[in-house]
């Protein structure tokens, strides 16, 4: 644009550059983008696939049911939609892929109850590869949308999350009632919850005497270099025996005590049940718990503790004011570790009479039974998942709380 000046003379008045995106904003909306696309592969492969198969009774072989065309419509189209909005507004990416992980249970429950119309009442329609090819994809694509959301901030970070309730209202409602693994659930009913709870003890028992045992091996060991070799030597030689195989090296010596000492008997030691189960559970968290323990410990900067000494703190102050207070942030990795752990080895334990929710996993591996296993399986994933996800919080919260100090 051309103004005269004060004198007449014309000048040219040039107009401000346009600010430009902030660093790392182009790759992260390529990322994005690259996640979105890839979610959208599997999504696609369902479509073609069957999403049901009706079977006359649990263990039966059974014919699978595709989708009805119409339906194949939508779910390409919700297949695709994230990854084209994304282009458009990346931060509205949360509501075609929340609606389409909202979509796979929504569709699961609606053919699983036309599936079983008119069967008899030991009919099942439990979920083909079809359904979790989708939801695979549908998980991958709100992933996708929460890294949008958290670059995104604001109240975008948390629509993300709006899938969650409405899966939940799904359940609730009885919408997905139809479903195999659901059915399996009802009928096992009180059993399943007493399976849980025993899972719950041996997780929480084991980790307990991990604290219990580890903790103390890790002081000993902190400023010892050859103790802590051979501390960490041995959690490290426990923790190379497959789970199953420790169990069985377990079963003759516990039965040799029990039956030497019939007192131990009585208290519930034997070489097939809890008793096993615990001392394997155990075995296999002290290596999380006193490996953390021991670089946490080490890695407490010399200033601070020297810092103490000079104000004349006490050995047993240093530890309790300083040592330990920054190193639990460390620690408490391992004890994370060490319980989502615990889950896993809880599970084998029910091979031998432990209890827990392996036992559905080996019942439906023994009969293949698909639904027992997910009864089994499923639960104790989203423990593990709650567990890690309940441990890494209360890390953060001292991590931050330590920081302000």
């Amino acid at each position: 644009m051309v103004q005269p000046n004060r004198k007449g003379a014309a000048v040219t008045e040039t107009a401000a550059p346009l600010p430009s995106p902030p660093p790392g904003h182009e790759a992260a909306r390529s990322d994005t983008q690259a996640v979105l696309w890839l979610a959208a592969v599997p999504m696609l492969a369902a479509a073609a696939l069957p999403w049901v198969l009706l079977r006359p009774n649990r263990l039966a072989p059974g014919d699978y049911l595709r989708l009805p065309v119409s339906l194949i419509v939508l779910v390409v189209a919700l297949a695709l939609l994230p990854a084209l909005i994304a282009r458009w507004r990346r931060a509205a990416v949360w509501l075609p892929a929340g609606a389409a992980l909202v979509a796979a249970f929504w569709l699961l429950g609606t053919q699983t109850a036309g599936a079983l119309d008119a069967q008899t009442s030991i009919a099942r329609a439990s979920a083909a590869s079809g359904f979790w090819l989708f939801l695979l994809g549908a998980g991958t694509a709100t992933y996708g949308a929460g890294l949008a959301g958290q670059r995104s901030g604001g109240a975008a970070r948390w629509l993300a999350w709006l899938w969650l309730p409405a899966i939940a209202a799904l359940f609730l409602t009885g919408q997905l009632s139809s479903w195999s693994v659901l059915i399996e659930g009802r009928n096992e009913g009180p059993r399943w919850v007493q399976e849980l709870a025993q899972h719950l003890r041996l997780v929480g028992s084991a980790l307990g005497l991990a604290v219990v045992i580890g903790v103390p091996l890790a002081i000993w060991a902190s400023g010892r270099e050859r103790v802590a070799g051979a501390v960490l030597g041995l959690a490290n030689a426990v923790q190379t025996v497959p789970s199953l195989a420790l169990l069985g090296l377990l079963i003759a010596p516990l039965s040799a005590l029990a039956t030497a000492f019939p007192r131990l008997r009585e208290l519930g030691i034997s070489g097939i049940g809890v008793a096993p189960a615990l001392t394997a559970m155990t075995l296999y968290a002290l290596l999380p718990v006193v490996r953390n323990g021991v670089v946490a410990l080490t890695g407490v900067p010399p200033g601070a503790v020297d810092a103490a000494r000079g104000m004349g703190m006490t050995r047993a102050q240093r530890f309790w004011r300083v040592q330990l207070p920054l190193a639990l942030p460390v620690w408490l990795t391992g004890i994370r570790q060490a319980a989502v752990l615990l889950v896993g080895v809880a599970a084998v334990a029910a091979l031998i009479g432990a209890g827990g929710l392996g036992t559905y996993i080996f019942k439906g591996l023994q009969s293949a039974a698909a639904d027992l296993i997910l009864l089994g399986a499923v639960p104790a994933a989203l423990l593990a998942i709650g567990l890690d996800a309940a441990l890494r919080g209360l890390e953060r919260l001292l991590g931050r709380r330590l920081g302000r100090a």
